[in-house]
């Protein structure tokens, strides 16, 4: 890791990282998984690009004013903080963007629109684009683990912590060193926020939470270009981010291995179209429909689903009247596992819920066979872990089975051809014709000249054009 006098405080170590690493510094390793992290969000930020929260979020940034420093999917271009934000409120509405386990965090959605943003207003090199991303993964993610779980009661990281990350990436693309570096993390940290409350609701909130942790990262990194300082210990100091946010945290998970072990080699990459905390479960309960030994809807009589609490207090919805709170239901999520053999988009239609929640009946059946519980076994496995243990009782019958890793995360992995068919399934139907044009465009990120040539390209989004209303 480089020097720095004060490398051993967290905020200091991270901001001489951030300011003084190169793409020499990634590995091939490194690289392809960038690379993988950056195809990833791009399929959700396309496909979200077109949802109602995204267009809502376009047509005020488009009363905002109109700039032509960085691309919004499905949206003219506008300011680099104004995309960062569009894009990263469009990136996690599908509930199909990566995340990581020890902090409990979606990096992408709100790093990478930072990132891009600002590559895209200076120009910026594909090699410096992916390493302001891996830096971005970097900070956010050892902030998270840093505070991970206790801050996780109230908080959501992807609006907190991440908005160290996004700092920390458009912070190397305007090559602030590390003093600036260090203000921009100091003007992140009191800018972070995002709270789970939205979940009480279901509300648009938790979109917002990534695209305003982009929109302030590149904030608080073109404020430190001007001089604007910010608080040197706003991570580790007596009224900084650890403390003010987290009953517990551990400022040693912030430097251990930085610079030698990179936390995006930890990503995860989601399958399913809902809250991970459902997708250890989801994944037994699909595996069990496909197996010889399903006795069918109609014999089976029980499913016990045991869990840890922090996932627990996030999707212990049983009776979901809403497609969104129904992302955040263990109890659906593994229903419609069962009836349906699949927890993609089409799960969550909106003409699949009335008044009174799933119309389907055979998923209200399967809803009230299914029994939830917290195992502290469990618990205290996590964040490492992200276990779950399922029991199936039919007649005499009962058919136990575990996880402690959903697919998609690196002791589970997912093949890369498997994620661009992810990318493709996910943009084909939105943007037709118009899906392998954008994979190629990322095929070779480090060879790319001018990131503001990738998306300059890129066709209109389908459908009516995104206007500005009268507020």
């Amino acid at each position: 890791m480089p020097s720095h006098p004060d490398a051993t405080r967290p905020t200091a170590a991270l901001a001489t990282f951030a300011a003084q690493t190169r793409f020499g510094n990634l590995d091939e390793t490194v690289q392809a998984e960038t690379r993988r992290a950056v195809v990833d969000w791009l399929g959700s930020a396309l496909a979200g690009a077109l949802e109602p929260p995204a267009r809502m979020t376009q047509r005020v940034v488009a009363r905002m004013g109109r700039s032509e420093e960085a691309s919004v999917f499905g949206a003219p271009p506008a300011a680099a903080g104004l995309a960062a934000m569009a894009n990263g409120v469009a990136s996690h509405i599908l509930e199909l963007d990566d995340v990581h386990k020890g902090s409990t965090l979606h990096a992408g959605a709100a790093v990478i629109p930072a990132a891009l943003a600002v590559a895209e207003r200076v120009r910026a090199s594909g090699a410096d684009f992916l390493t302001a991303v891996a830096v971005g993964y970097e900070v956010a993610l050892r902030v998270g683990e840093a505070v991970n779980p206790s801050h996780y009661r109230y908080w959501h990281p992807t609006g907190t912590a991440a908005t160290f990350g996004a700092a920390a990436a458009a912070g190397s693309l305007l090559g602030l060193d590390s003093t600036r570096m260090t203000w921009a993390l100091g003007t992140a940290g009191t800018q972070a926020a995002g709270l789970w409350e939205f979940n009480a609701d279901g509300s648009m909130s938790k979109h917002l939470h990534p695209g305003k942790a982009a929109a302030n990262g590149v904030l608080a990194a073109d404020l430190a270009a001007e001089g604007f300082t910010g608080a040197s210990r706003i991570l580790e100091g007596d009224r900084g981010f650890f403390r003010a946010t987290a009953a517990e945290h551990d400022p040693e998970r912030v430097t251990a291995g930085l610079g030698d072990r990179w936390k995006i080699l930890e990503n995860c990459y989601k399958l399913h179209s809902c809250c991970a905390h459902t997708h250890s479960a989801i994944d037994m309960a699909l595996d069990f429909r496909r197996g010889s030994r399903w006795p069918g809807l109609d014999a089976l009589e029980q499913v016990e689903v045991a869990t840890y609490a922090a996932g627990y207090q996030i999707v212990d919805n049983p009776a979901p009247t809403t497609p969104y709170q129904a992302k955040f239901s263990l109890a659906y999520c593994v229903a419609a596992a069962l009836v349906d053999g699949a927890v993609g988009l089409g799960q969550f239609g909106a003409e699949r819920f009335g008044p009174d929640g799933p119309t389907n009946p055979a998923i209200q059946q399967a809803l009230k066979r299914i029994r939830i519980a917290v195992d502290p076994e469990l618990s205290a496995r996590y964040p490492a872990e992200w276990g779950t243990r399922l029991r199936f009782r039919f007649g005499p019958t009962a058919i136990d089975c575990g996880a402690a890793f959903p697919r998609g995360n690196p002791e589970n992995p997912v093949a890369t051809a498997e994620l661009e068919a992810k990318f493709l399934g996910l943009v084909e139907p939105r943007w037709p014709g118009f899906a392998e044009t954008a994979l190629n465009a990322v095929s070779d990120l480090a060879a790319i000249p001018d990131m503001s040539t990738v998306f300059r390209d890129f066709p209109p989004a389908p459908g009516a054009a995104v206007t500005p209303k009268a507020p």
